[in-house]
């Protein structure tokens, strides 16, 4: 599971970053027991030591808990998981707009092309 990581960003935010994602969209299911901190680490490709200050943060954040004997695991609280995934949408929706916004468009503008977008795309889905 390589990872490219940008370096503008410390690489324990980028990986905070891509477990609320998978755990926000479902791909980590809520409840589910997490691999261990060295075996994380050798996935990602990254010190053992910065995975421990990822997961150490989605734990301050909610996201996971720790039972000392057994492993991580993912909140089962869904309604947290609900909250965080809206609050990662209104990111992605005010970095969408501020981008549109340095590209010279209105945010009716903006609006239009995402209608737009969203009607392609049903109509692609229709006829797969």
């Amino acid at each position: 599971m390589a990872n490219q990581f940008q370096s503008s960003m410390p690489i324990y935010l980028q990986l905070v970053d891509n477990f609320k994602q998978r755990i926000v969209s479902g791909e980590l299911k809520a409840g589910s027991k997490l691999e261990s901190v060295r075996d994380l680490a050798i996935s990602f490709e990254v010190n053992p030591n910065t995975m421990q200050r990822a997961l150490a943060e989605l734990e301050r954040d909610g996201l996971l808990y720790a039972d000392r004997t057994i492993g991580r695991f993912i909140t089962d609280n869904k309604e947290l998981i609900i909250q965080m995934r809206e609050a990662v949408a209104q990111e992605i929706i005010e970095e969408f707009v501020r981008k549109m916004n340095n590209l010279g468009f209105t945010n009716q503008e903006s609006m239009e092309l995402i209608r737009k977008k969203t009607e392609e795309g049903c109509e692609n889905e229709r006829t797969e």
